[in-house]
């Protein structure tokens, strides 16, 4: 059941992200919009652990995890700044 709701909450989270973020070039689909999701909530409890947020069996929550969704998206942008969006 854990790995299910990381998901759900990284989906939720990757939406948000990508409605909040004002770039032109943003992942499209379910599959990156997941991953964008999941890979934010993992850098905000990277990020919240090492600054002393959370202890070490806490993750972050959905606010945490749709910041960290929007420094996932911003740097992706700056990767993908070469290849305009369609």
């Amino acid at each position: 059941m854990g790995i299910l709701w990381i998901v759900v909450i990284g989906f939720v989270a990757g939406i948000v992200a990508r409605l909040v973020s004002p770039v032109p070039n943003k992942p499209a689909g379910f599959l990156l919009t997941t991953l964008l999701g999941i890979g934010g909530a993992f850098v905000a409890t990277f990020l919240g652990q090492a600054v002393g947020w959370y202890r070490a069996e806490q993750g972050a929550g959905f606010v945490a995890a749709t910041l960290g969704a929007l420094l996932v998206l911003f740097i992706w942008n700056r990767f993908a700044v070469r290849r305009p969006a369609r």
